[in-house]
């Protein structure tokens, strides 16, 4: 393996770990306070649209909000009925389903 990895695995596993040292040091004992609390039940919602969005809006690196964009209109198809029926495998299904036929059949 060479060094740079090496250097670099090392070094996220540090920040990893002094991140997650420090909060626990940092509240042992007073705990979290709780406005930051619900300020954190927000983090996973915006790290997981951070990481989607740009994959439905940029599939070619350029924006394309056109009819030609099927992971658009796979993951706008997903996203309503994740919203409508609460059910994680129906969204995904019907997802995949939307995209499959998205590109099988050329719509």
């Amino acid at each position: 393996m060479r060094s740079e990895i090496l250097l670099i695995i090392i070094g996220m596993a540090v920040v990893t770990y002094s991140t997650r040292v420090g909060s626990l040091v940092l509240f042992r004992f007073t705990g979290i306070p709780s406005w930051l609390e619900v300020w954190l039940k927000h983090v996973p919602t915006a790290i997981l649209t951070a990481l989607i969005i740009p994959a439905l809006i940029l599939p070619k690196g350029a924006i394309d909000l056109s009819l030609n964009n099927h992971y658009l209109l796979a993951g706008l198809t997903t996203g309503l009925t994740a919203f409508l029926s609460r059910n994680v495998l129906a969204s995904i299904g019907l997802g995949l389903l939307v995209m499959l036929s998205l590109r099988w059949f050329g719509f």
